[in-house]
């Protein structure tokens, strides 16, 4: 037999560029969906004081999911400039040219309708605040031209879903809302600032702007201040909400896993600082999971015999 009868069919066009599209959308890298699924989740089930209705969760999660697919393809858009020239984006099928500027529009736009689609299943004033959340998410991408704060930025598109899902179930945004928002700002811009660590040679020498590039040699420390007031701001949501034991308990576990990233990226090297970005997933699981367990013991306690 000739060793060519052993050789892998080629890889039909479609399905080529599927890959490609599915690349763009970072779907073979679900970090970005989990760190906005969290967030989005905590404001649920706080809005709800537990399990939130079926169909609310179902739009939330998968809207999650599109708008998150959305946003790495305009961020792959606007940075088509720069990422030829990281080492960690240079594969990226914008940068390589594998898929052309118009069709990564094309497909943002698809997304964000899917999405929208979905908040039109929702209140009225969701469907409102669904528009900011498109302004966030768009506008994002571009901020690292101008500004050294693009992790702030980060954190008020990341985390539009929290005050979005207390309108969804409460049909308002009470300050408990605002406060849970907060802390997500504040939680994106410091594991996104342990991102912006790993490229923080490249963006200089391109001239991109990070948090990592203006906190310079104080990074760590300030870091530490970050976090501090994370967990400051999602203790003052929990006081609000009337969260207890086990929802500060979840809390607990996620400090000691933000002191664990201080750990790995102690040094500051590239690997070590993105394995403390991709550790934060298990940071917001923990919060979560307080915050799921508290509503259900104090269900499990009301509920009768």
């Amino acid at each position: 037999m000739s060793y060519e009868r052993f050789q892998p069919a080629p890889v039909s066009r479609w399905r080529e560029r599927l890959g490609q599209y599915w690349k763009l959308t970072r779907g073979d890298r679900p970090i970005g969906w989990l760190l906005l699924l969290w967030p989005t989740w905590w404001g649920l089930w706080v809005a709800a004081e537990g399990v939130p209705p079926w169909w609310t969760l179902a739009v939330f999660s998968l809207g999650v999911w599109l708008t998150r697919s959305a946003g790495c393809v305009i961020n792959d858009y606007a940075d088509r400039w720069l990422d030829p020239q990281v080492e960690r984006t240079k594969d990226r099928p914008l940068a390589t040219g594998a898929v052309r500027g118009r069709e990564a529009l094309a497909l943002f736009a698809v997304l964000m309708l899917a999405a929208f689609a979905l908040v039109l299943t929702m209140n009225r004033l969701t469907i409102l605040m669904s528009f900011v959340g498109v302004l966030l998410a768009a506008s994002y991408p571009y901020l690292k031209r101008y500004t050294y704060l693009p992790q702030v930025y980060l954190g008020m598109a990341f985390g539009w879903g929290i005050p979005m899902a207390f309108a969804a179930v409460q049909g308002t945004v009470p300050p408990v809302a605002w406060l849970l928002y907060g802390a997500n700002i504040l939680w994106s811009t410091a594991y996104d600032t342990w991102y912006a660590m790993v490229d923080r040679d490249d963006d200089i020498r391109m001239g991109a702007k990070s948090t990592a590039i203006l906190f310079g040699d104080a990074d760590l420390a300030i870091q530490g201040v970050l976090y501090a007031l994370v967990f400051a701001a999602l203790a003052l949501a929990g006081q609000q909400a009337g969260l207890g034991a086990w929802y500060f308990g979840g809390l607990g576990v996620a400090a000691l896993l933000v002191a664990y990233e201080f750990v790995i990226a102690r040094h500051r090297g590239r690997e070590a600082c993105f394995r403390a970005f991709l550790h934060n997933h298990w940071v917001g699981m923990a919060v979560f999971a307080g915050i799921a367990a508290d509503y259900a013991v104090a269900g499990a306690r009301l509920s009768p015999l």
